[in-house]
Order: structure tokens, then C-alpha cells, then sequence
């Protein structure tokens, strides 16, 4: 059986005096620079310096809510007992849930300021970040972090941070195929020809839920949660769950907007 045993890498890439720049950190920074090139090609009503600010703030949202969304989604306890941890950003622990409510928060912030309906900017920007989601997880597999639940296949893998030293699934790598280019292809062919207000903000959601539902069926759960709920949903599925429906239920009304607007003409 051809079994990969990873060596153990660095987390840090290189340092500048006190300052360590970390491999994870790399990556969050190339998913954006990927999501800011695939999405300067194709700016539509935009101009380049709001997709600038896009990013930035985009960004900025998105490492604040994954921090947030982490503590609170993932490790309440430790909150309660020291709120303050909440700015250990150096002990690790990001949400992509908190992640996401941050950027949504950022892009509404944006589309008052611009002018714009909410759902222009999530539907602009919505189809390349998936690009950015596979990298970050590629971050994670180097970090040997999330790591996968044990298998007997022959493409199993055994992480250097795993005190068990077990065969595992590299569900990191299954995650940034599926969020990473499997949805990125699917969202570049949907978001292709006009579609209606918010409907690629819905299929994104949809899509995203779905796959993270189905790969974490390959992560080991966060040791200090476990399963939620009949001991095999975790707590990331969960998460997940709502934006399906959320997603479901926008994208029904996104089409039932047009065929209203249709019967009106006729």
C-alpha cells in the first residue's frame, strides 16, 4: 500500500527579526491575491478601486469573524473563562463560518457606501472565492492541522502531529478539491450568463454547504467537541446545514422575482 508519512515542516516560512511569517498566513494572502486576479478580469459595474477595497476589507472581515466565529462556534469555554482569548491570534483557530459573516458584514458595509443592492456585490465577487478557500486548505494540510479520521485506503496518510501516528484521510486535500476547485468551476460556468438578482450569492451558499457537509465525513471532529449530534454530524456539518437552506430558500425567490416580473409583462 503506498502510504504517505508527510515530514514534519515549519510552520513558520521565514523570520524578520520578532516577526514570523507563517506559512498558514502565506496562503490566506495568495487566496486573496488569486480571488483579486480572477476577479479584475471580469469587473463588470466595478471599478478596479472598489475592487481594491473589496479585498482589504474583505479581508479585514474575514480574519476578524474567523476569529470571532471560531471562539464562539468552537470554543465557547475558553471564551467564558477568558475573553481576552479571544485576541490570542497566535494560538491558531479560524472559523470559515465566522469568516464568511465577517465578509458579509464587510460587503454590506461597502454596497451602502457605494450605492449598490447588497446582493450586486455577493453575486460579483461570490464565483472566485472559491479559488481561495481550496488554497487556505492546502494551508491546512501543510500545517498538518484538521486532520482527516482514520482509513485503510491506500492513499491514507500519516501526519506528523498526530500523536497516534494513524492512517488518515487527507480530508484537507479532499476539502480544497471540492471547496476549492470543484466549486469554483461550477460557479464560473453558473455565474457564466446573467442570472438574477442574489441567485449566485444562493448557488454559492448551496454548493459550499453541500460539500463541506459531504468532506467532513472524512475530518476527524475537533477533539474537544466530538460528534453534536448522533455521533457522526459535527459541529462544522452543522454550520453548514443553514446555509443550504438559506441558500434554498434565497435562490427560490430570486427566480419567483423574475417569473413575477415576467407574468407582469405579458
Amino acid at each position: 500500500t503506498a502510504i504517505m508519512i508527510l515530514p514534519e515542516i515549519d510552520p513558520i516560512a521565514f523570520q524578520i527579526g520578532p516577526l514570523a511569517i507563517r506559512w498558514y498566513g502565506i496562503t490566506w494572502l495568495v487566496a486573496f491575491g488569486l480571488i483579486y486576479l480572477l476577479a479584475s478580469r471580469n469587473l463588470s459595474k466595478f471599478s478596479k478601486e472598489q475592487l481594491e477595497n473589496l479585498m482589504f476589507y474583505g479581508l479585514l472581515g474575514a480574519v476578524l469573524g474567523g476569529r470571532i466565529g471560531y471562539m464562539f462556534f468552537y470554543n465557547a469555554d475558553q471564551l467564558i473563562e477568558n475573553p481576552l482569548s479571544l485576541f490570542y491570534f497566535w494560538q491558531g483557530g479560524m472559523s470559515f463560518h465566522g469568516g464568511l459573516l465577517g465578509v458579509l458584514i464587510s460587503c454590506f458595509l461597502l454596497s451602502k457606501r457605494w450605492g449598490f443592492n447588497f446582493f450586486e456585490v455577493m453575486d460579483f465577487i461570490a464565483p472566485y472565492v472559491p479559488i481561495g478557500l481550496g488554497t487556505v486548505r492546502v494551508g491546512n494540510f501543510l500545517n498538518s492541522e484538521l486532520l482527516g479520521r482514520p482509513t485503510e485506503m491506500s492513499w491514507g496518510v500519516v501526519f506528523p502531529s498526530d500523536p497516534l501516528g494513524l492512517v488518515r484521510h487527507a480530508s484537507q486535500l479532499y476539502q480544497a478539491v471540492g471547496e476549492g476547485i470543484v466549486l469554483l468551476l461550477f460557479m464560473l460556468w453558473y455565474s457564466k450568463k446573467p442570472k438574477p438578482n442574489m441567485a449566485v450569492s444562493s448557488v454559492f451558499l448551496i454548493g459550499y454547504g453541500v460539500i463541506r457537509c459531504f468532506t467532513e465525513a472524512f475530518r476527524e471532529p475537533d477533539a474537544h467537541i466530538g460528534f453534536d449530534l448522533f455521533g457522526s454530524i459535527s459541529r462544522g456539518q452543522i454550520l453548514s446545514i443553514p446555509m443550504i437552506v438559506i441558500g434554498l430558500v434565497l435562490l427560490f425567490y430570486s427566480y419567483r422575482k423574475v417569473v413575477k416580473v415576467d407574468e407582469t409583462i405579458s
